[in-house]
């Protein structure tokens, strides 16, 4: 019985490049000058060659050497294959934004979906008109589902610790009170006291009542009565924007320019009014997956997501990543509601 030996053979891309540059200098001394070694090692490199060749490549012909047939033929694929080897081994070259032909899927609550959608929808025309765009509602584990490529980023409150994902902050806001024109909080001055006594909407996926709001009233000994609440923030404004129901926005810091999450209460109609407590800030992330980090048409993606929830920033990619502060290790989780999830 003939045993067959099924092992793969093992290839050695080094024999491919001191095969071409011997085939192209034709002389042991200028290829070991071309691939920076000795030409004792060369000399070595070619006897191992003609062994697995089976042929013996270049021969003397007086103060030269000369290629065989078999040489001649295998010149040209030799160079081509080590110009692939080349580009397979290079760093990712540049892509051309107007190239691209993808749909990048991204994660987000209802409300940053609708600041997100309108500004990378206007660079994508300007600069990527074959991107489109998928925003699914928080209904998947980011975590999973950005390491399962089911979506590309995860942008809102991100919360959940997870190591393996690549977070980086992109907006600190703070949480004001919107009512409708004429409400009766919107006259004179809000106290804590004004402020607890107006019946509340409240955002939350979990479906609670209670957040951060709640916790600094409760320093006051007061209680809010929270008459509703809503799985996201579009809903909350508009029930808002037709009662006398007080409903939390998010919104730049006092100073700032204003925020695109914004956008929508001022679409409304809604009075914004500055919260008379110690509320902790809102921080509005960016996740996605580390094997997305250096991919270039992913890279315009999460550049796009900064540029459109920083619109005033003047650096056209926003705070490069990997620089301090700019980003940090962690999960996804999190939605941008009254705090309480």
């Amino acid at each position: 019985m003939m045993l067959v030996n099924s092992q793969e053979p093992v290839v050695d891309a080094h024999l491919a490049v001191a095969l071409d540059a011997l085939l192209a200098e034709q002389s042991v001394t200028r290829a070991a000058a071309r691939l920076h070694t000795s030409p004792a090692a060369m000399s070595r490199t070619l006897a191992r060659l003609r062994r697995i060749l089976q042929d013996p490549l270049l021969v003397r012909a007086g103060q030269a050497m000369v290629p065989t047939p078999r040489a001649e033929a295998l010149r040209e694929e030799a160079a081509a294959v080590v110009r692939r080897l080349g580009a397979l081994l290079s760093p990712g070259a540049g892509i051309d934004p107007a190239e691209l032909r993808r749909t990048f899927t991204l994660q987000t609550a209802d409300l940053v979906g609708a600041a997100l959608a309108p500004g990378l929808l206007r660079l994508a025309r300007q600069e990527a008109p074959g991107v489109s765009f998928r925003l699914r509602a928080e209904e998947l584990e980011a975590a999973g589902a950005l390491r399962d490529g089911r979506i590309d980023v995860e942008v809102g409150s991100i919360d959940h610790v997870d190591p393996e994902t690549r977070v980086e902050d992109i907006v600190t806001l703070r949480m004001m009170a919107a009512v409708r024109p004429g409400h009766p909080l919107a006259e004179g001055t809000l106290t804590p006291a004004r402020l607890a006594a107006a019946e509340h909407v409240v955002v939350s996926r979990r479906g609670r009542f209670t957040g951060p709001l709640d916790s600094a009233l409760a320093e006051l000994n007061l209680r809010r009565r929270v008459a509703v609440v809503l799985s996201g923030h579009l809903a909350a404004m508009t029930l808002a924007a037709r009662s006398d129901l007080v409903c939390l926005v998010p919104a730049a810091p006092a100073g700032a320019a204003p925020s695109p999450l914004t956008d929508d209460a001022t679409a409304l109609g809604l009075r914004l009014l500055d919260i008379p407590l110690p509320l902790p800030p809102l921080t509005i992330g960016m996740a996605w997956h580390p094997r997305h980090a250096a991919d270039g048409a992913h890279h315009w993606l999460r550049t796009a997501v900064r540029r459109t929830l920083r619109p005033r920033e003047r650096t056209p990619g926003g705070t490069p990543e990997g620089t301090p502060g700019s980003g940090r290790e962690g999960g996804t989780r999190g939605g941008v509601g009254d705090g309480v999830g």
